[in-house]
């Protein structure tokens, strides 16, 4: 699944959003309260290390099983070092990928999360370079059912 850079974090405001008390139910309707907890700033949400944050559009489908969409765009920290079980964005052999990372039993592997897809594992004459963690997936809906 290649994904394509969108660009670093670099705040130019912090914009704060109003978060209602009131959960919303994802089940059966519940009446609406009235109540704001808090502001929320979505930089403070999804960004945890501003200077090693950078965003990446999505192409393809094999990470729909991670909730994960073409034309989503993910939010990825350079600082987190990639662990067993992280989705990671990787360049494997020059080409930019995201992927869950598998290290252990060995080998290492990077896994596709839609079952169309084959796991790649990576051999010791692969050049592999993990550019950072995905942190968060911001998608946007279309209005009206449309696709």
């Amino acid at each position: 699944m290649p994904c394509s850079l969108l660009g670093d974090y670099n705040p130019v405001s912090i914009l704060k959003i109003p978060l209602f008390l009131e959960r919303v139910s994802a089940g059966f309707p519940s009446p609406a309260e009235d109540y704001v907890e808090k502001t929320l700033d979505l930089n403070e949400l999804c960004i945890q290390h501003p200077a090693a944050t950078f965003f990446v559009r999505v192409q393809g489908e094999s990470m729909t099983d991670a909730g994960i969409f073409p034309g989503d765009v993910l939010v990825v920290d350079r600082s987190l070092q990639a662990r067993h079980g992280d989705i990671i964005i990787a360049s494997l052999e020059t080409e930019m990928t995201v992927k869950q990372l598998h290290l252990s039993p060995p080998p290492a592997q990077l896994l596709p999360r839609n079952p169309g897809y084959e796991p790649i594992v990576i051999g010791d004459d692969m050049v592999l370079e993990v550019f950072g963690v995905v942190t968060n997936v911001v998608r946007s809906f279309n209005r009206g059912g449309a696709s």
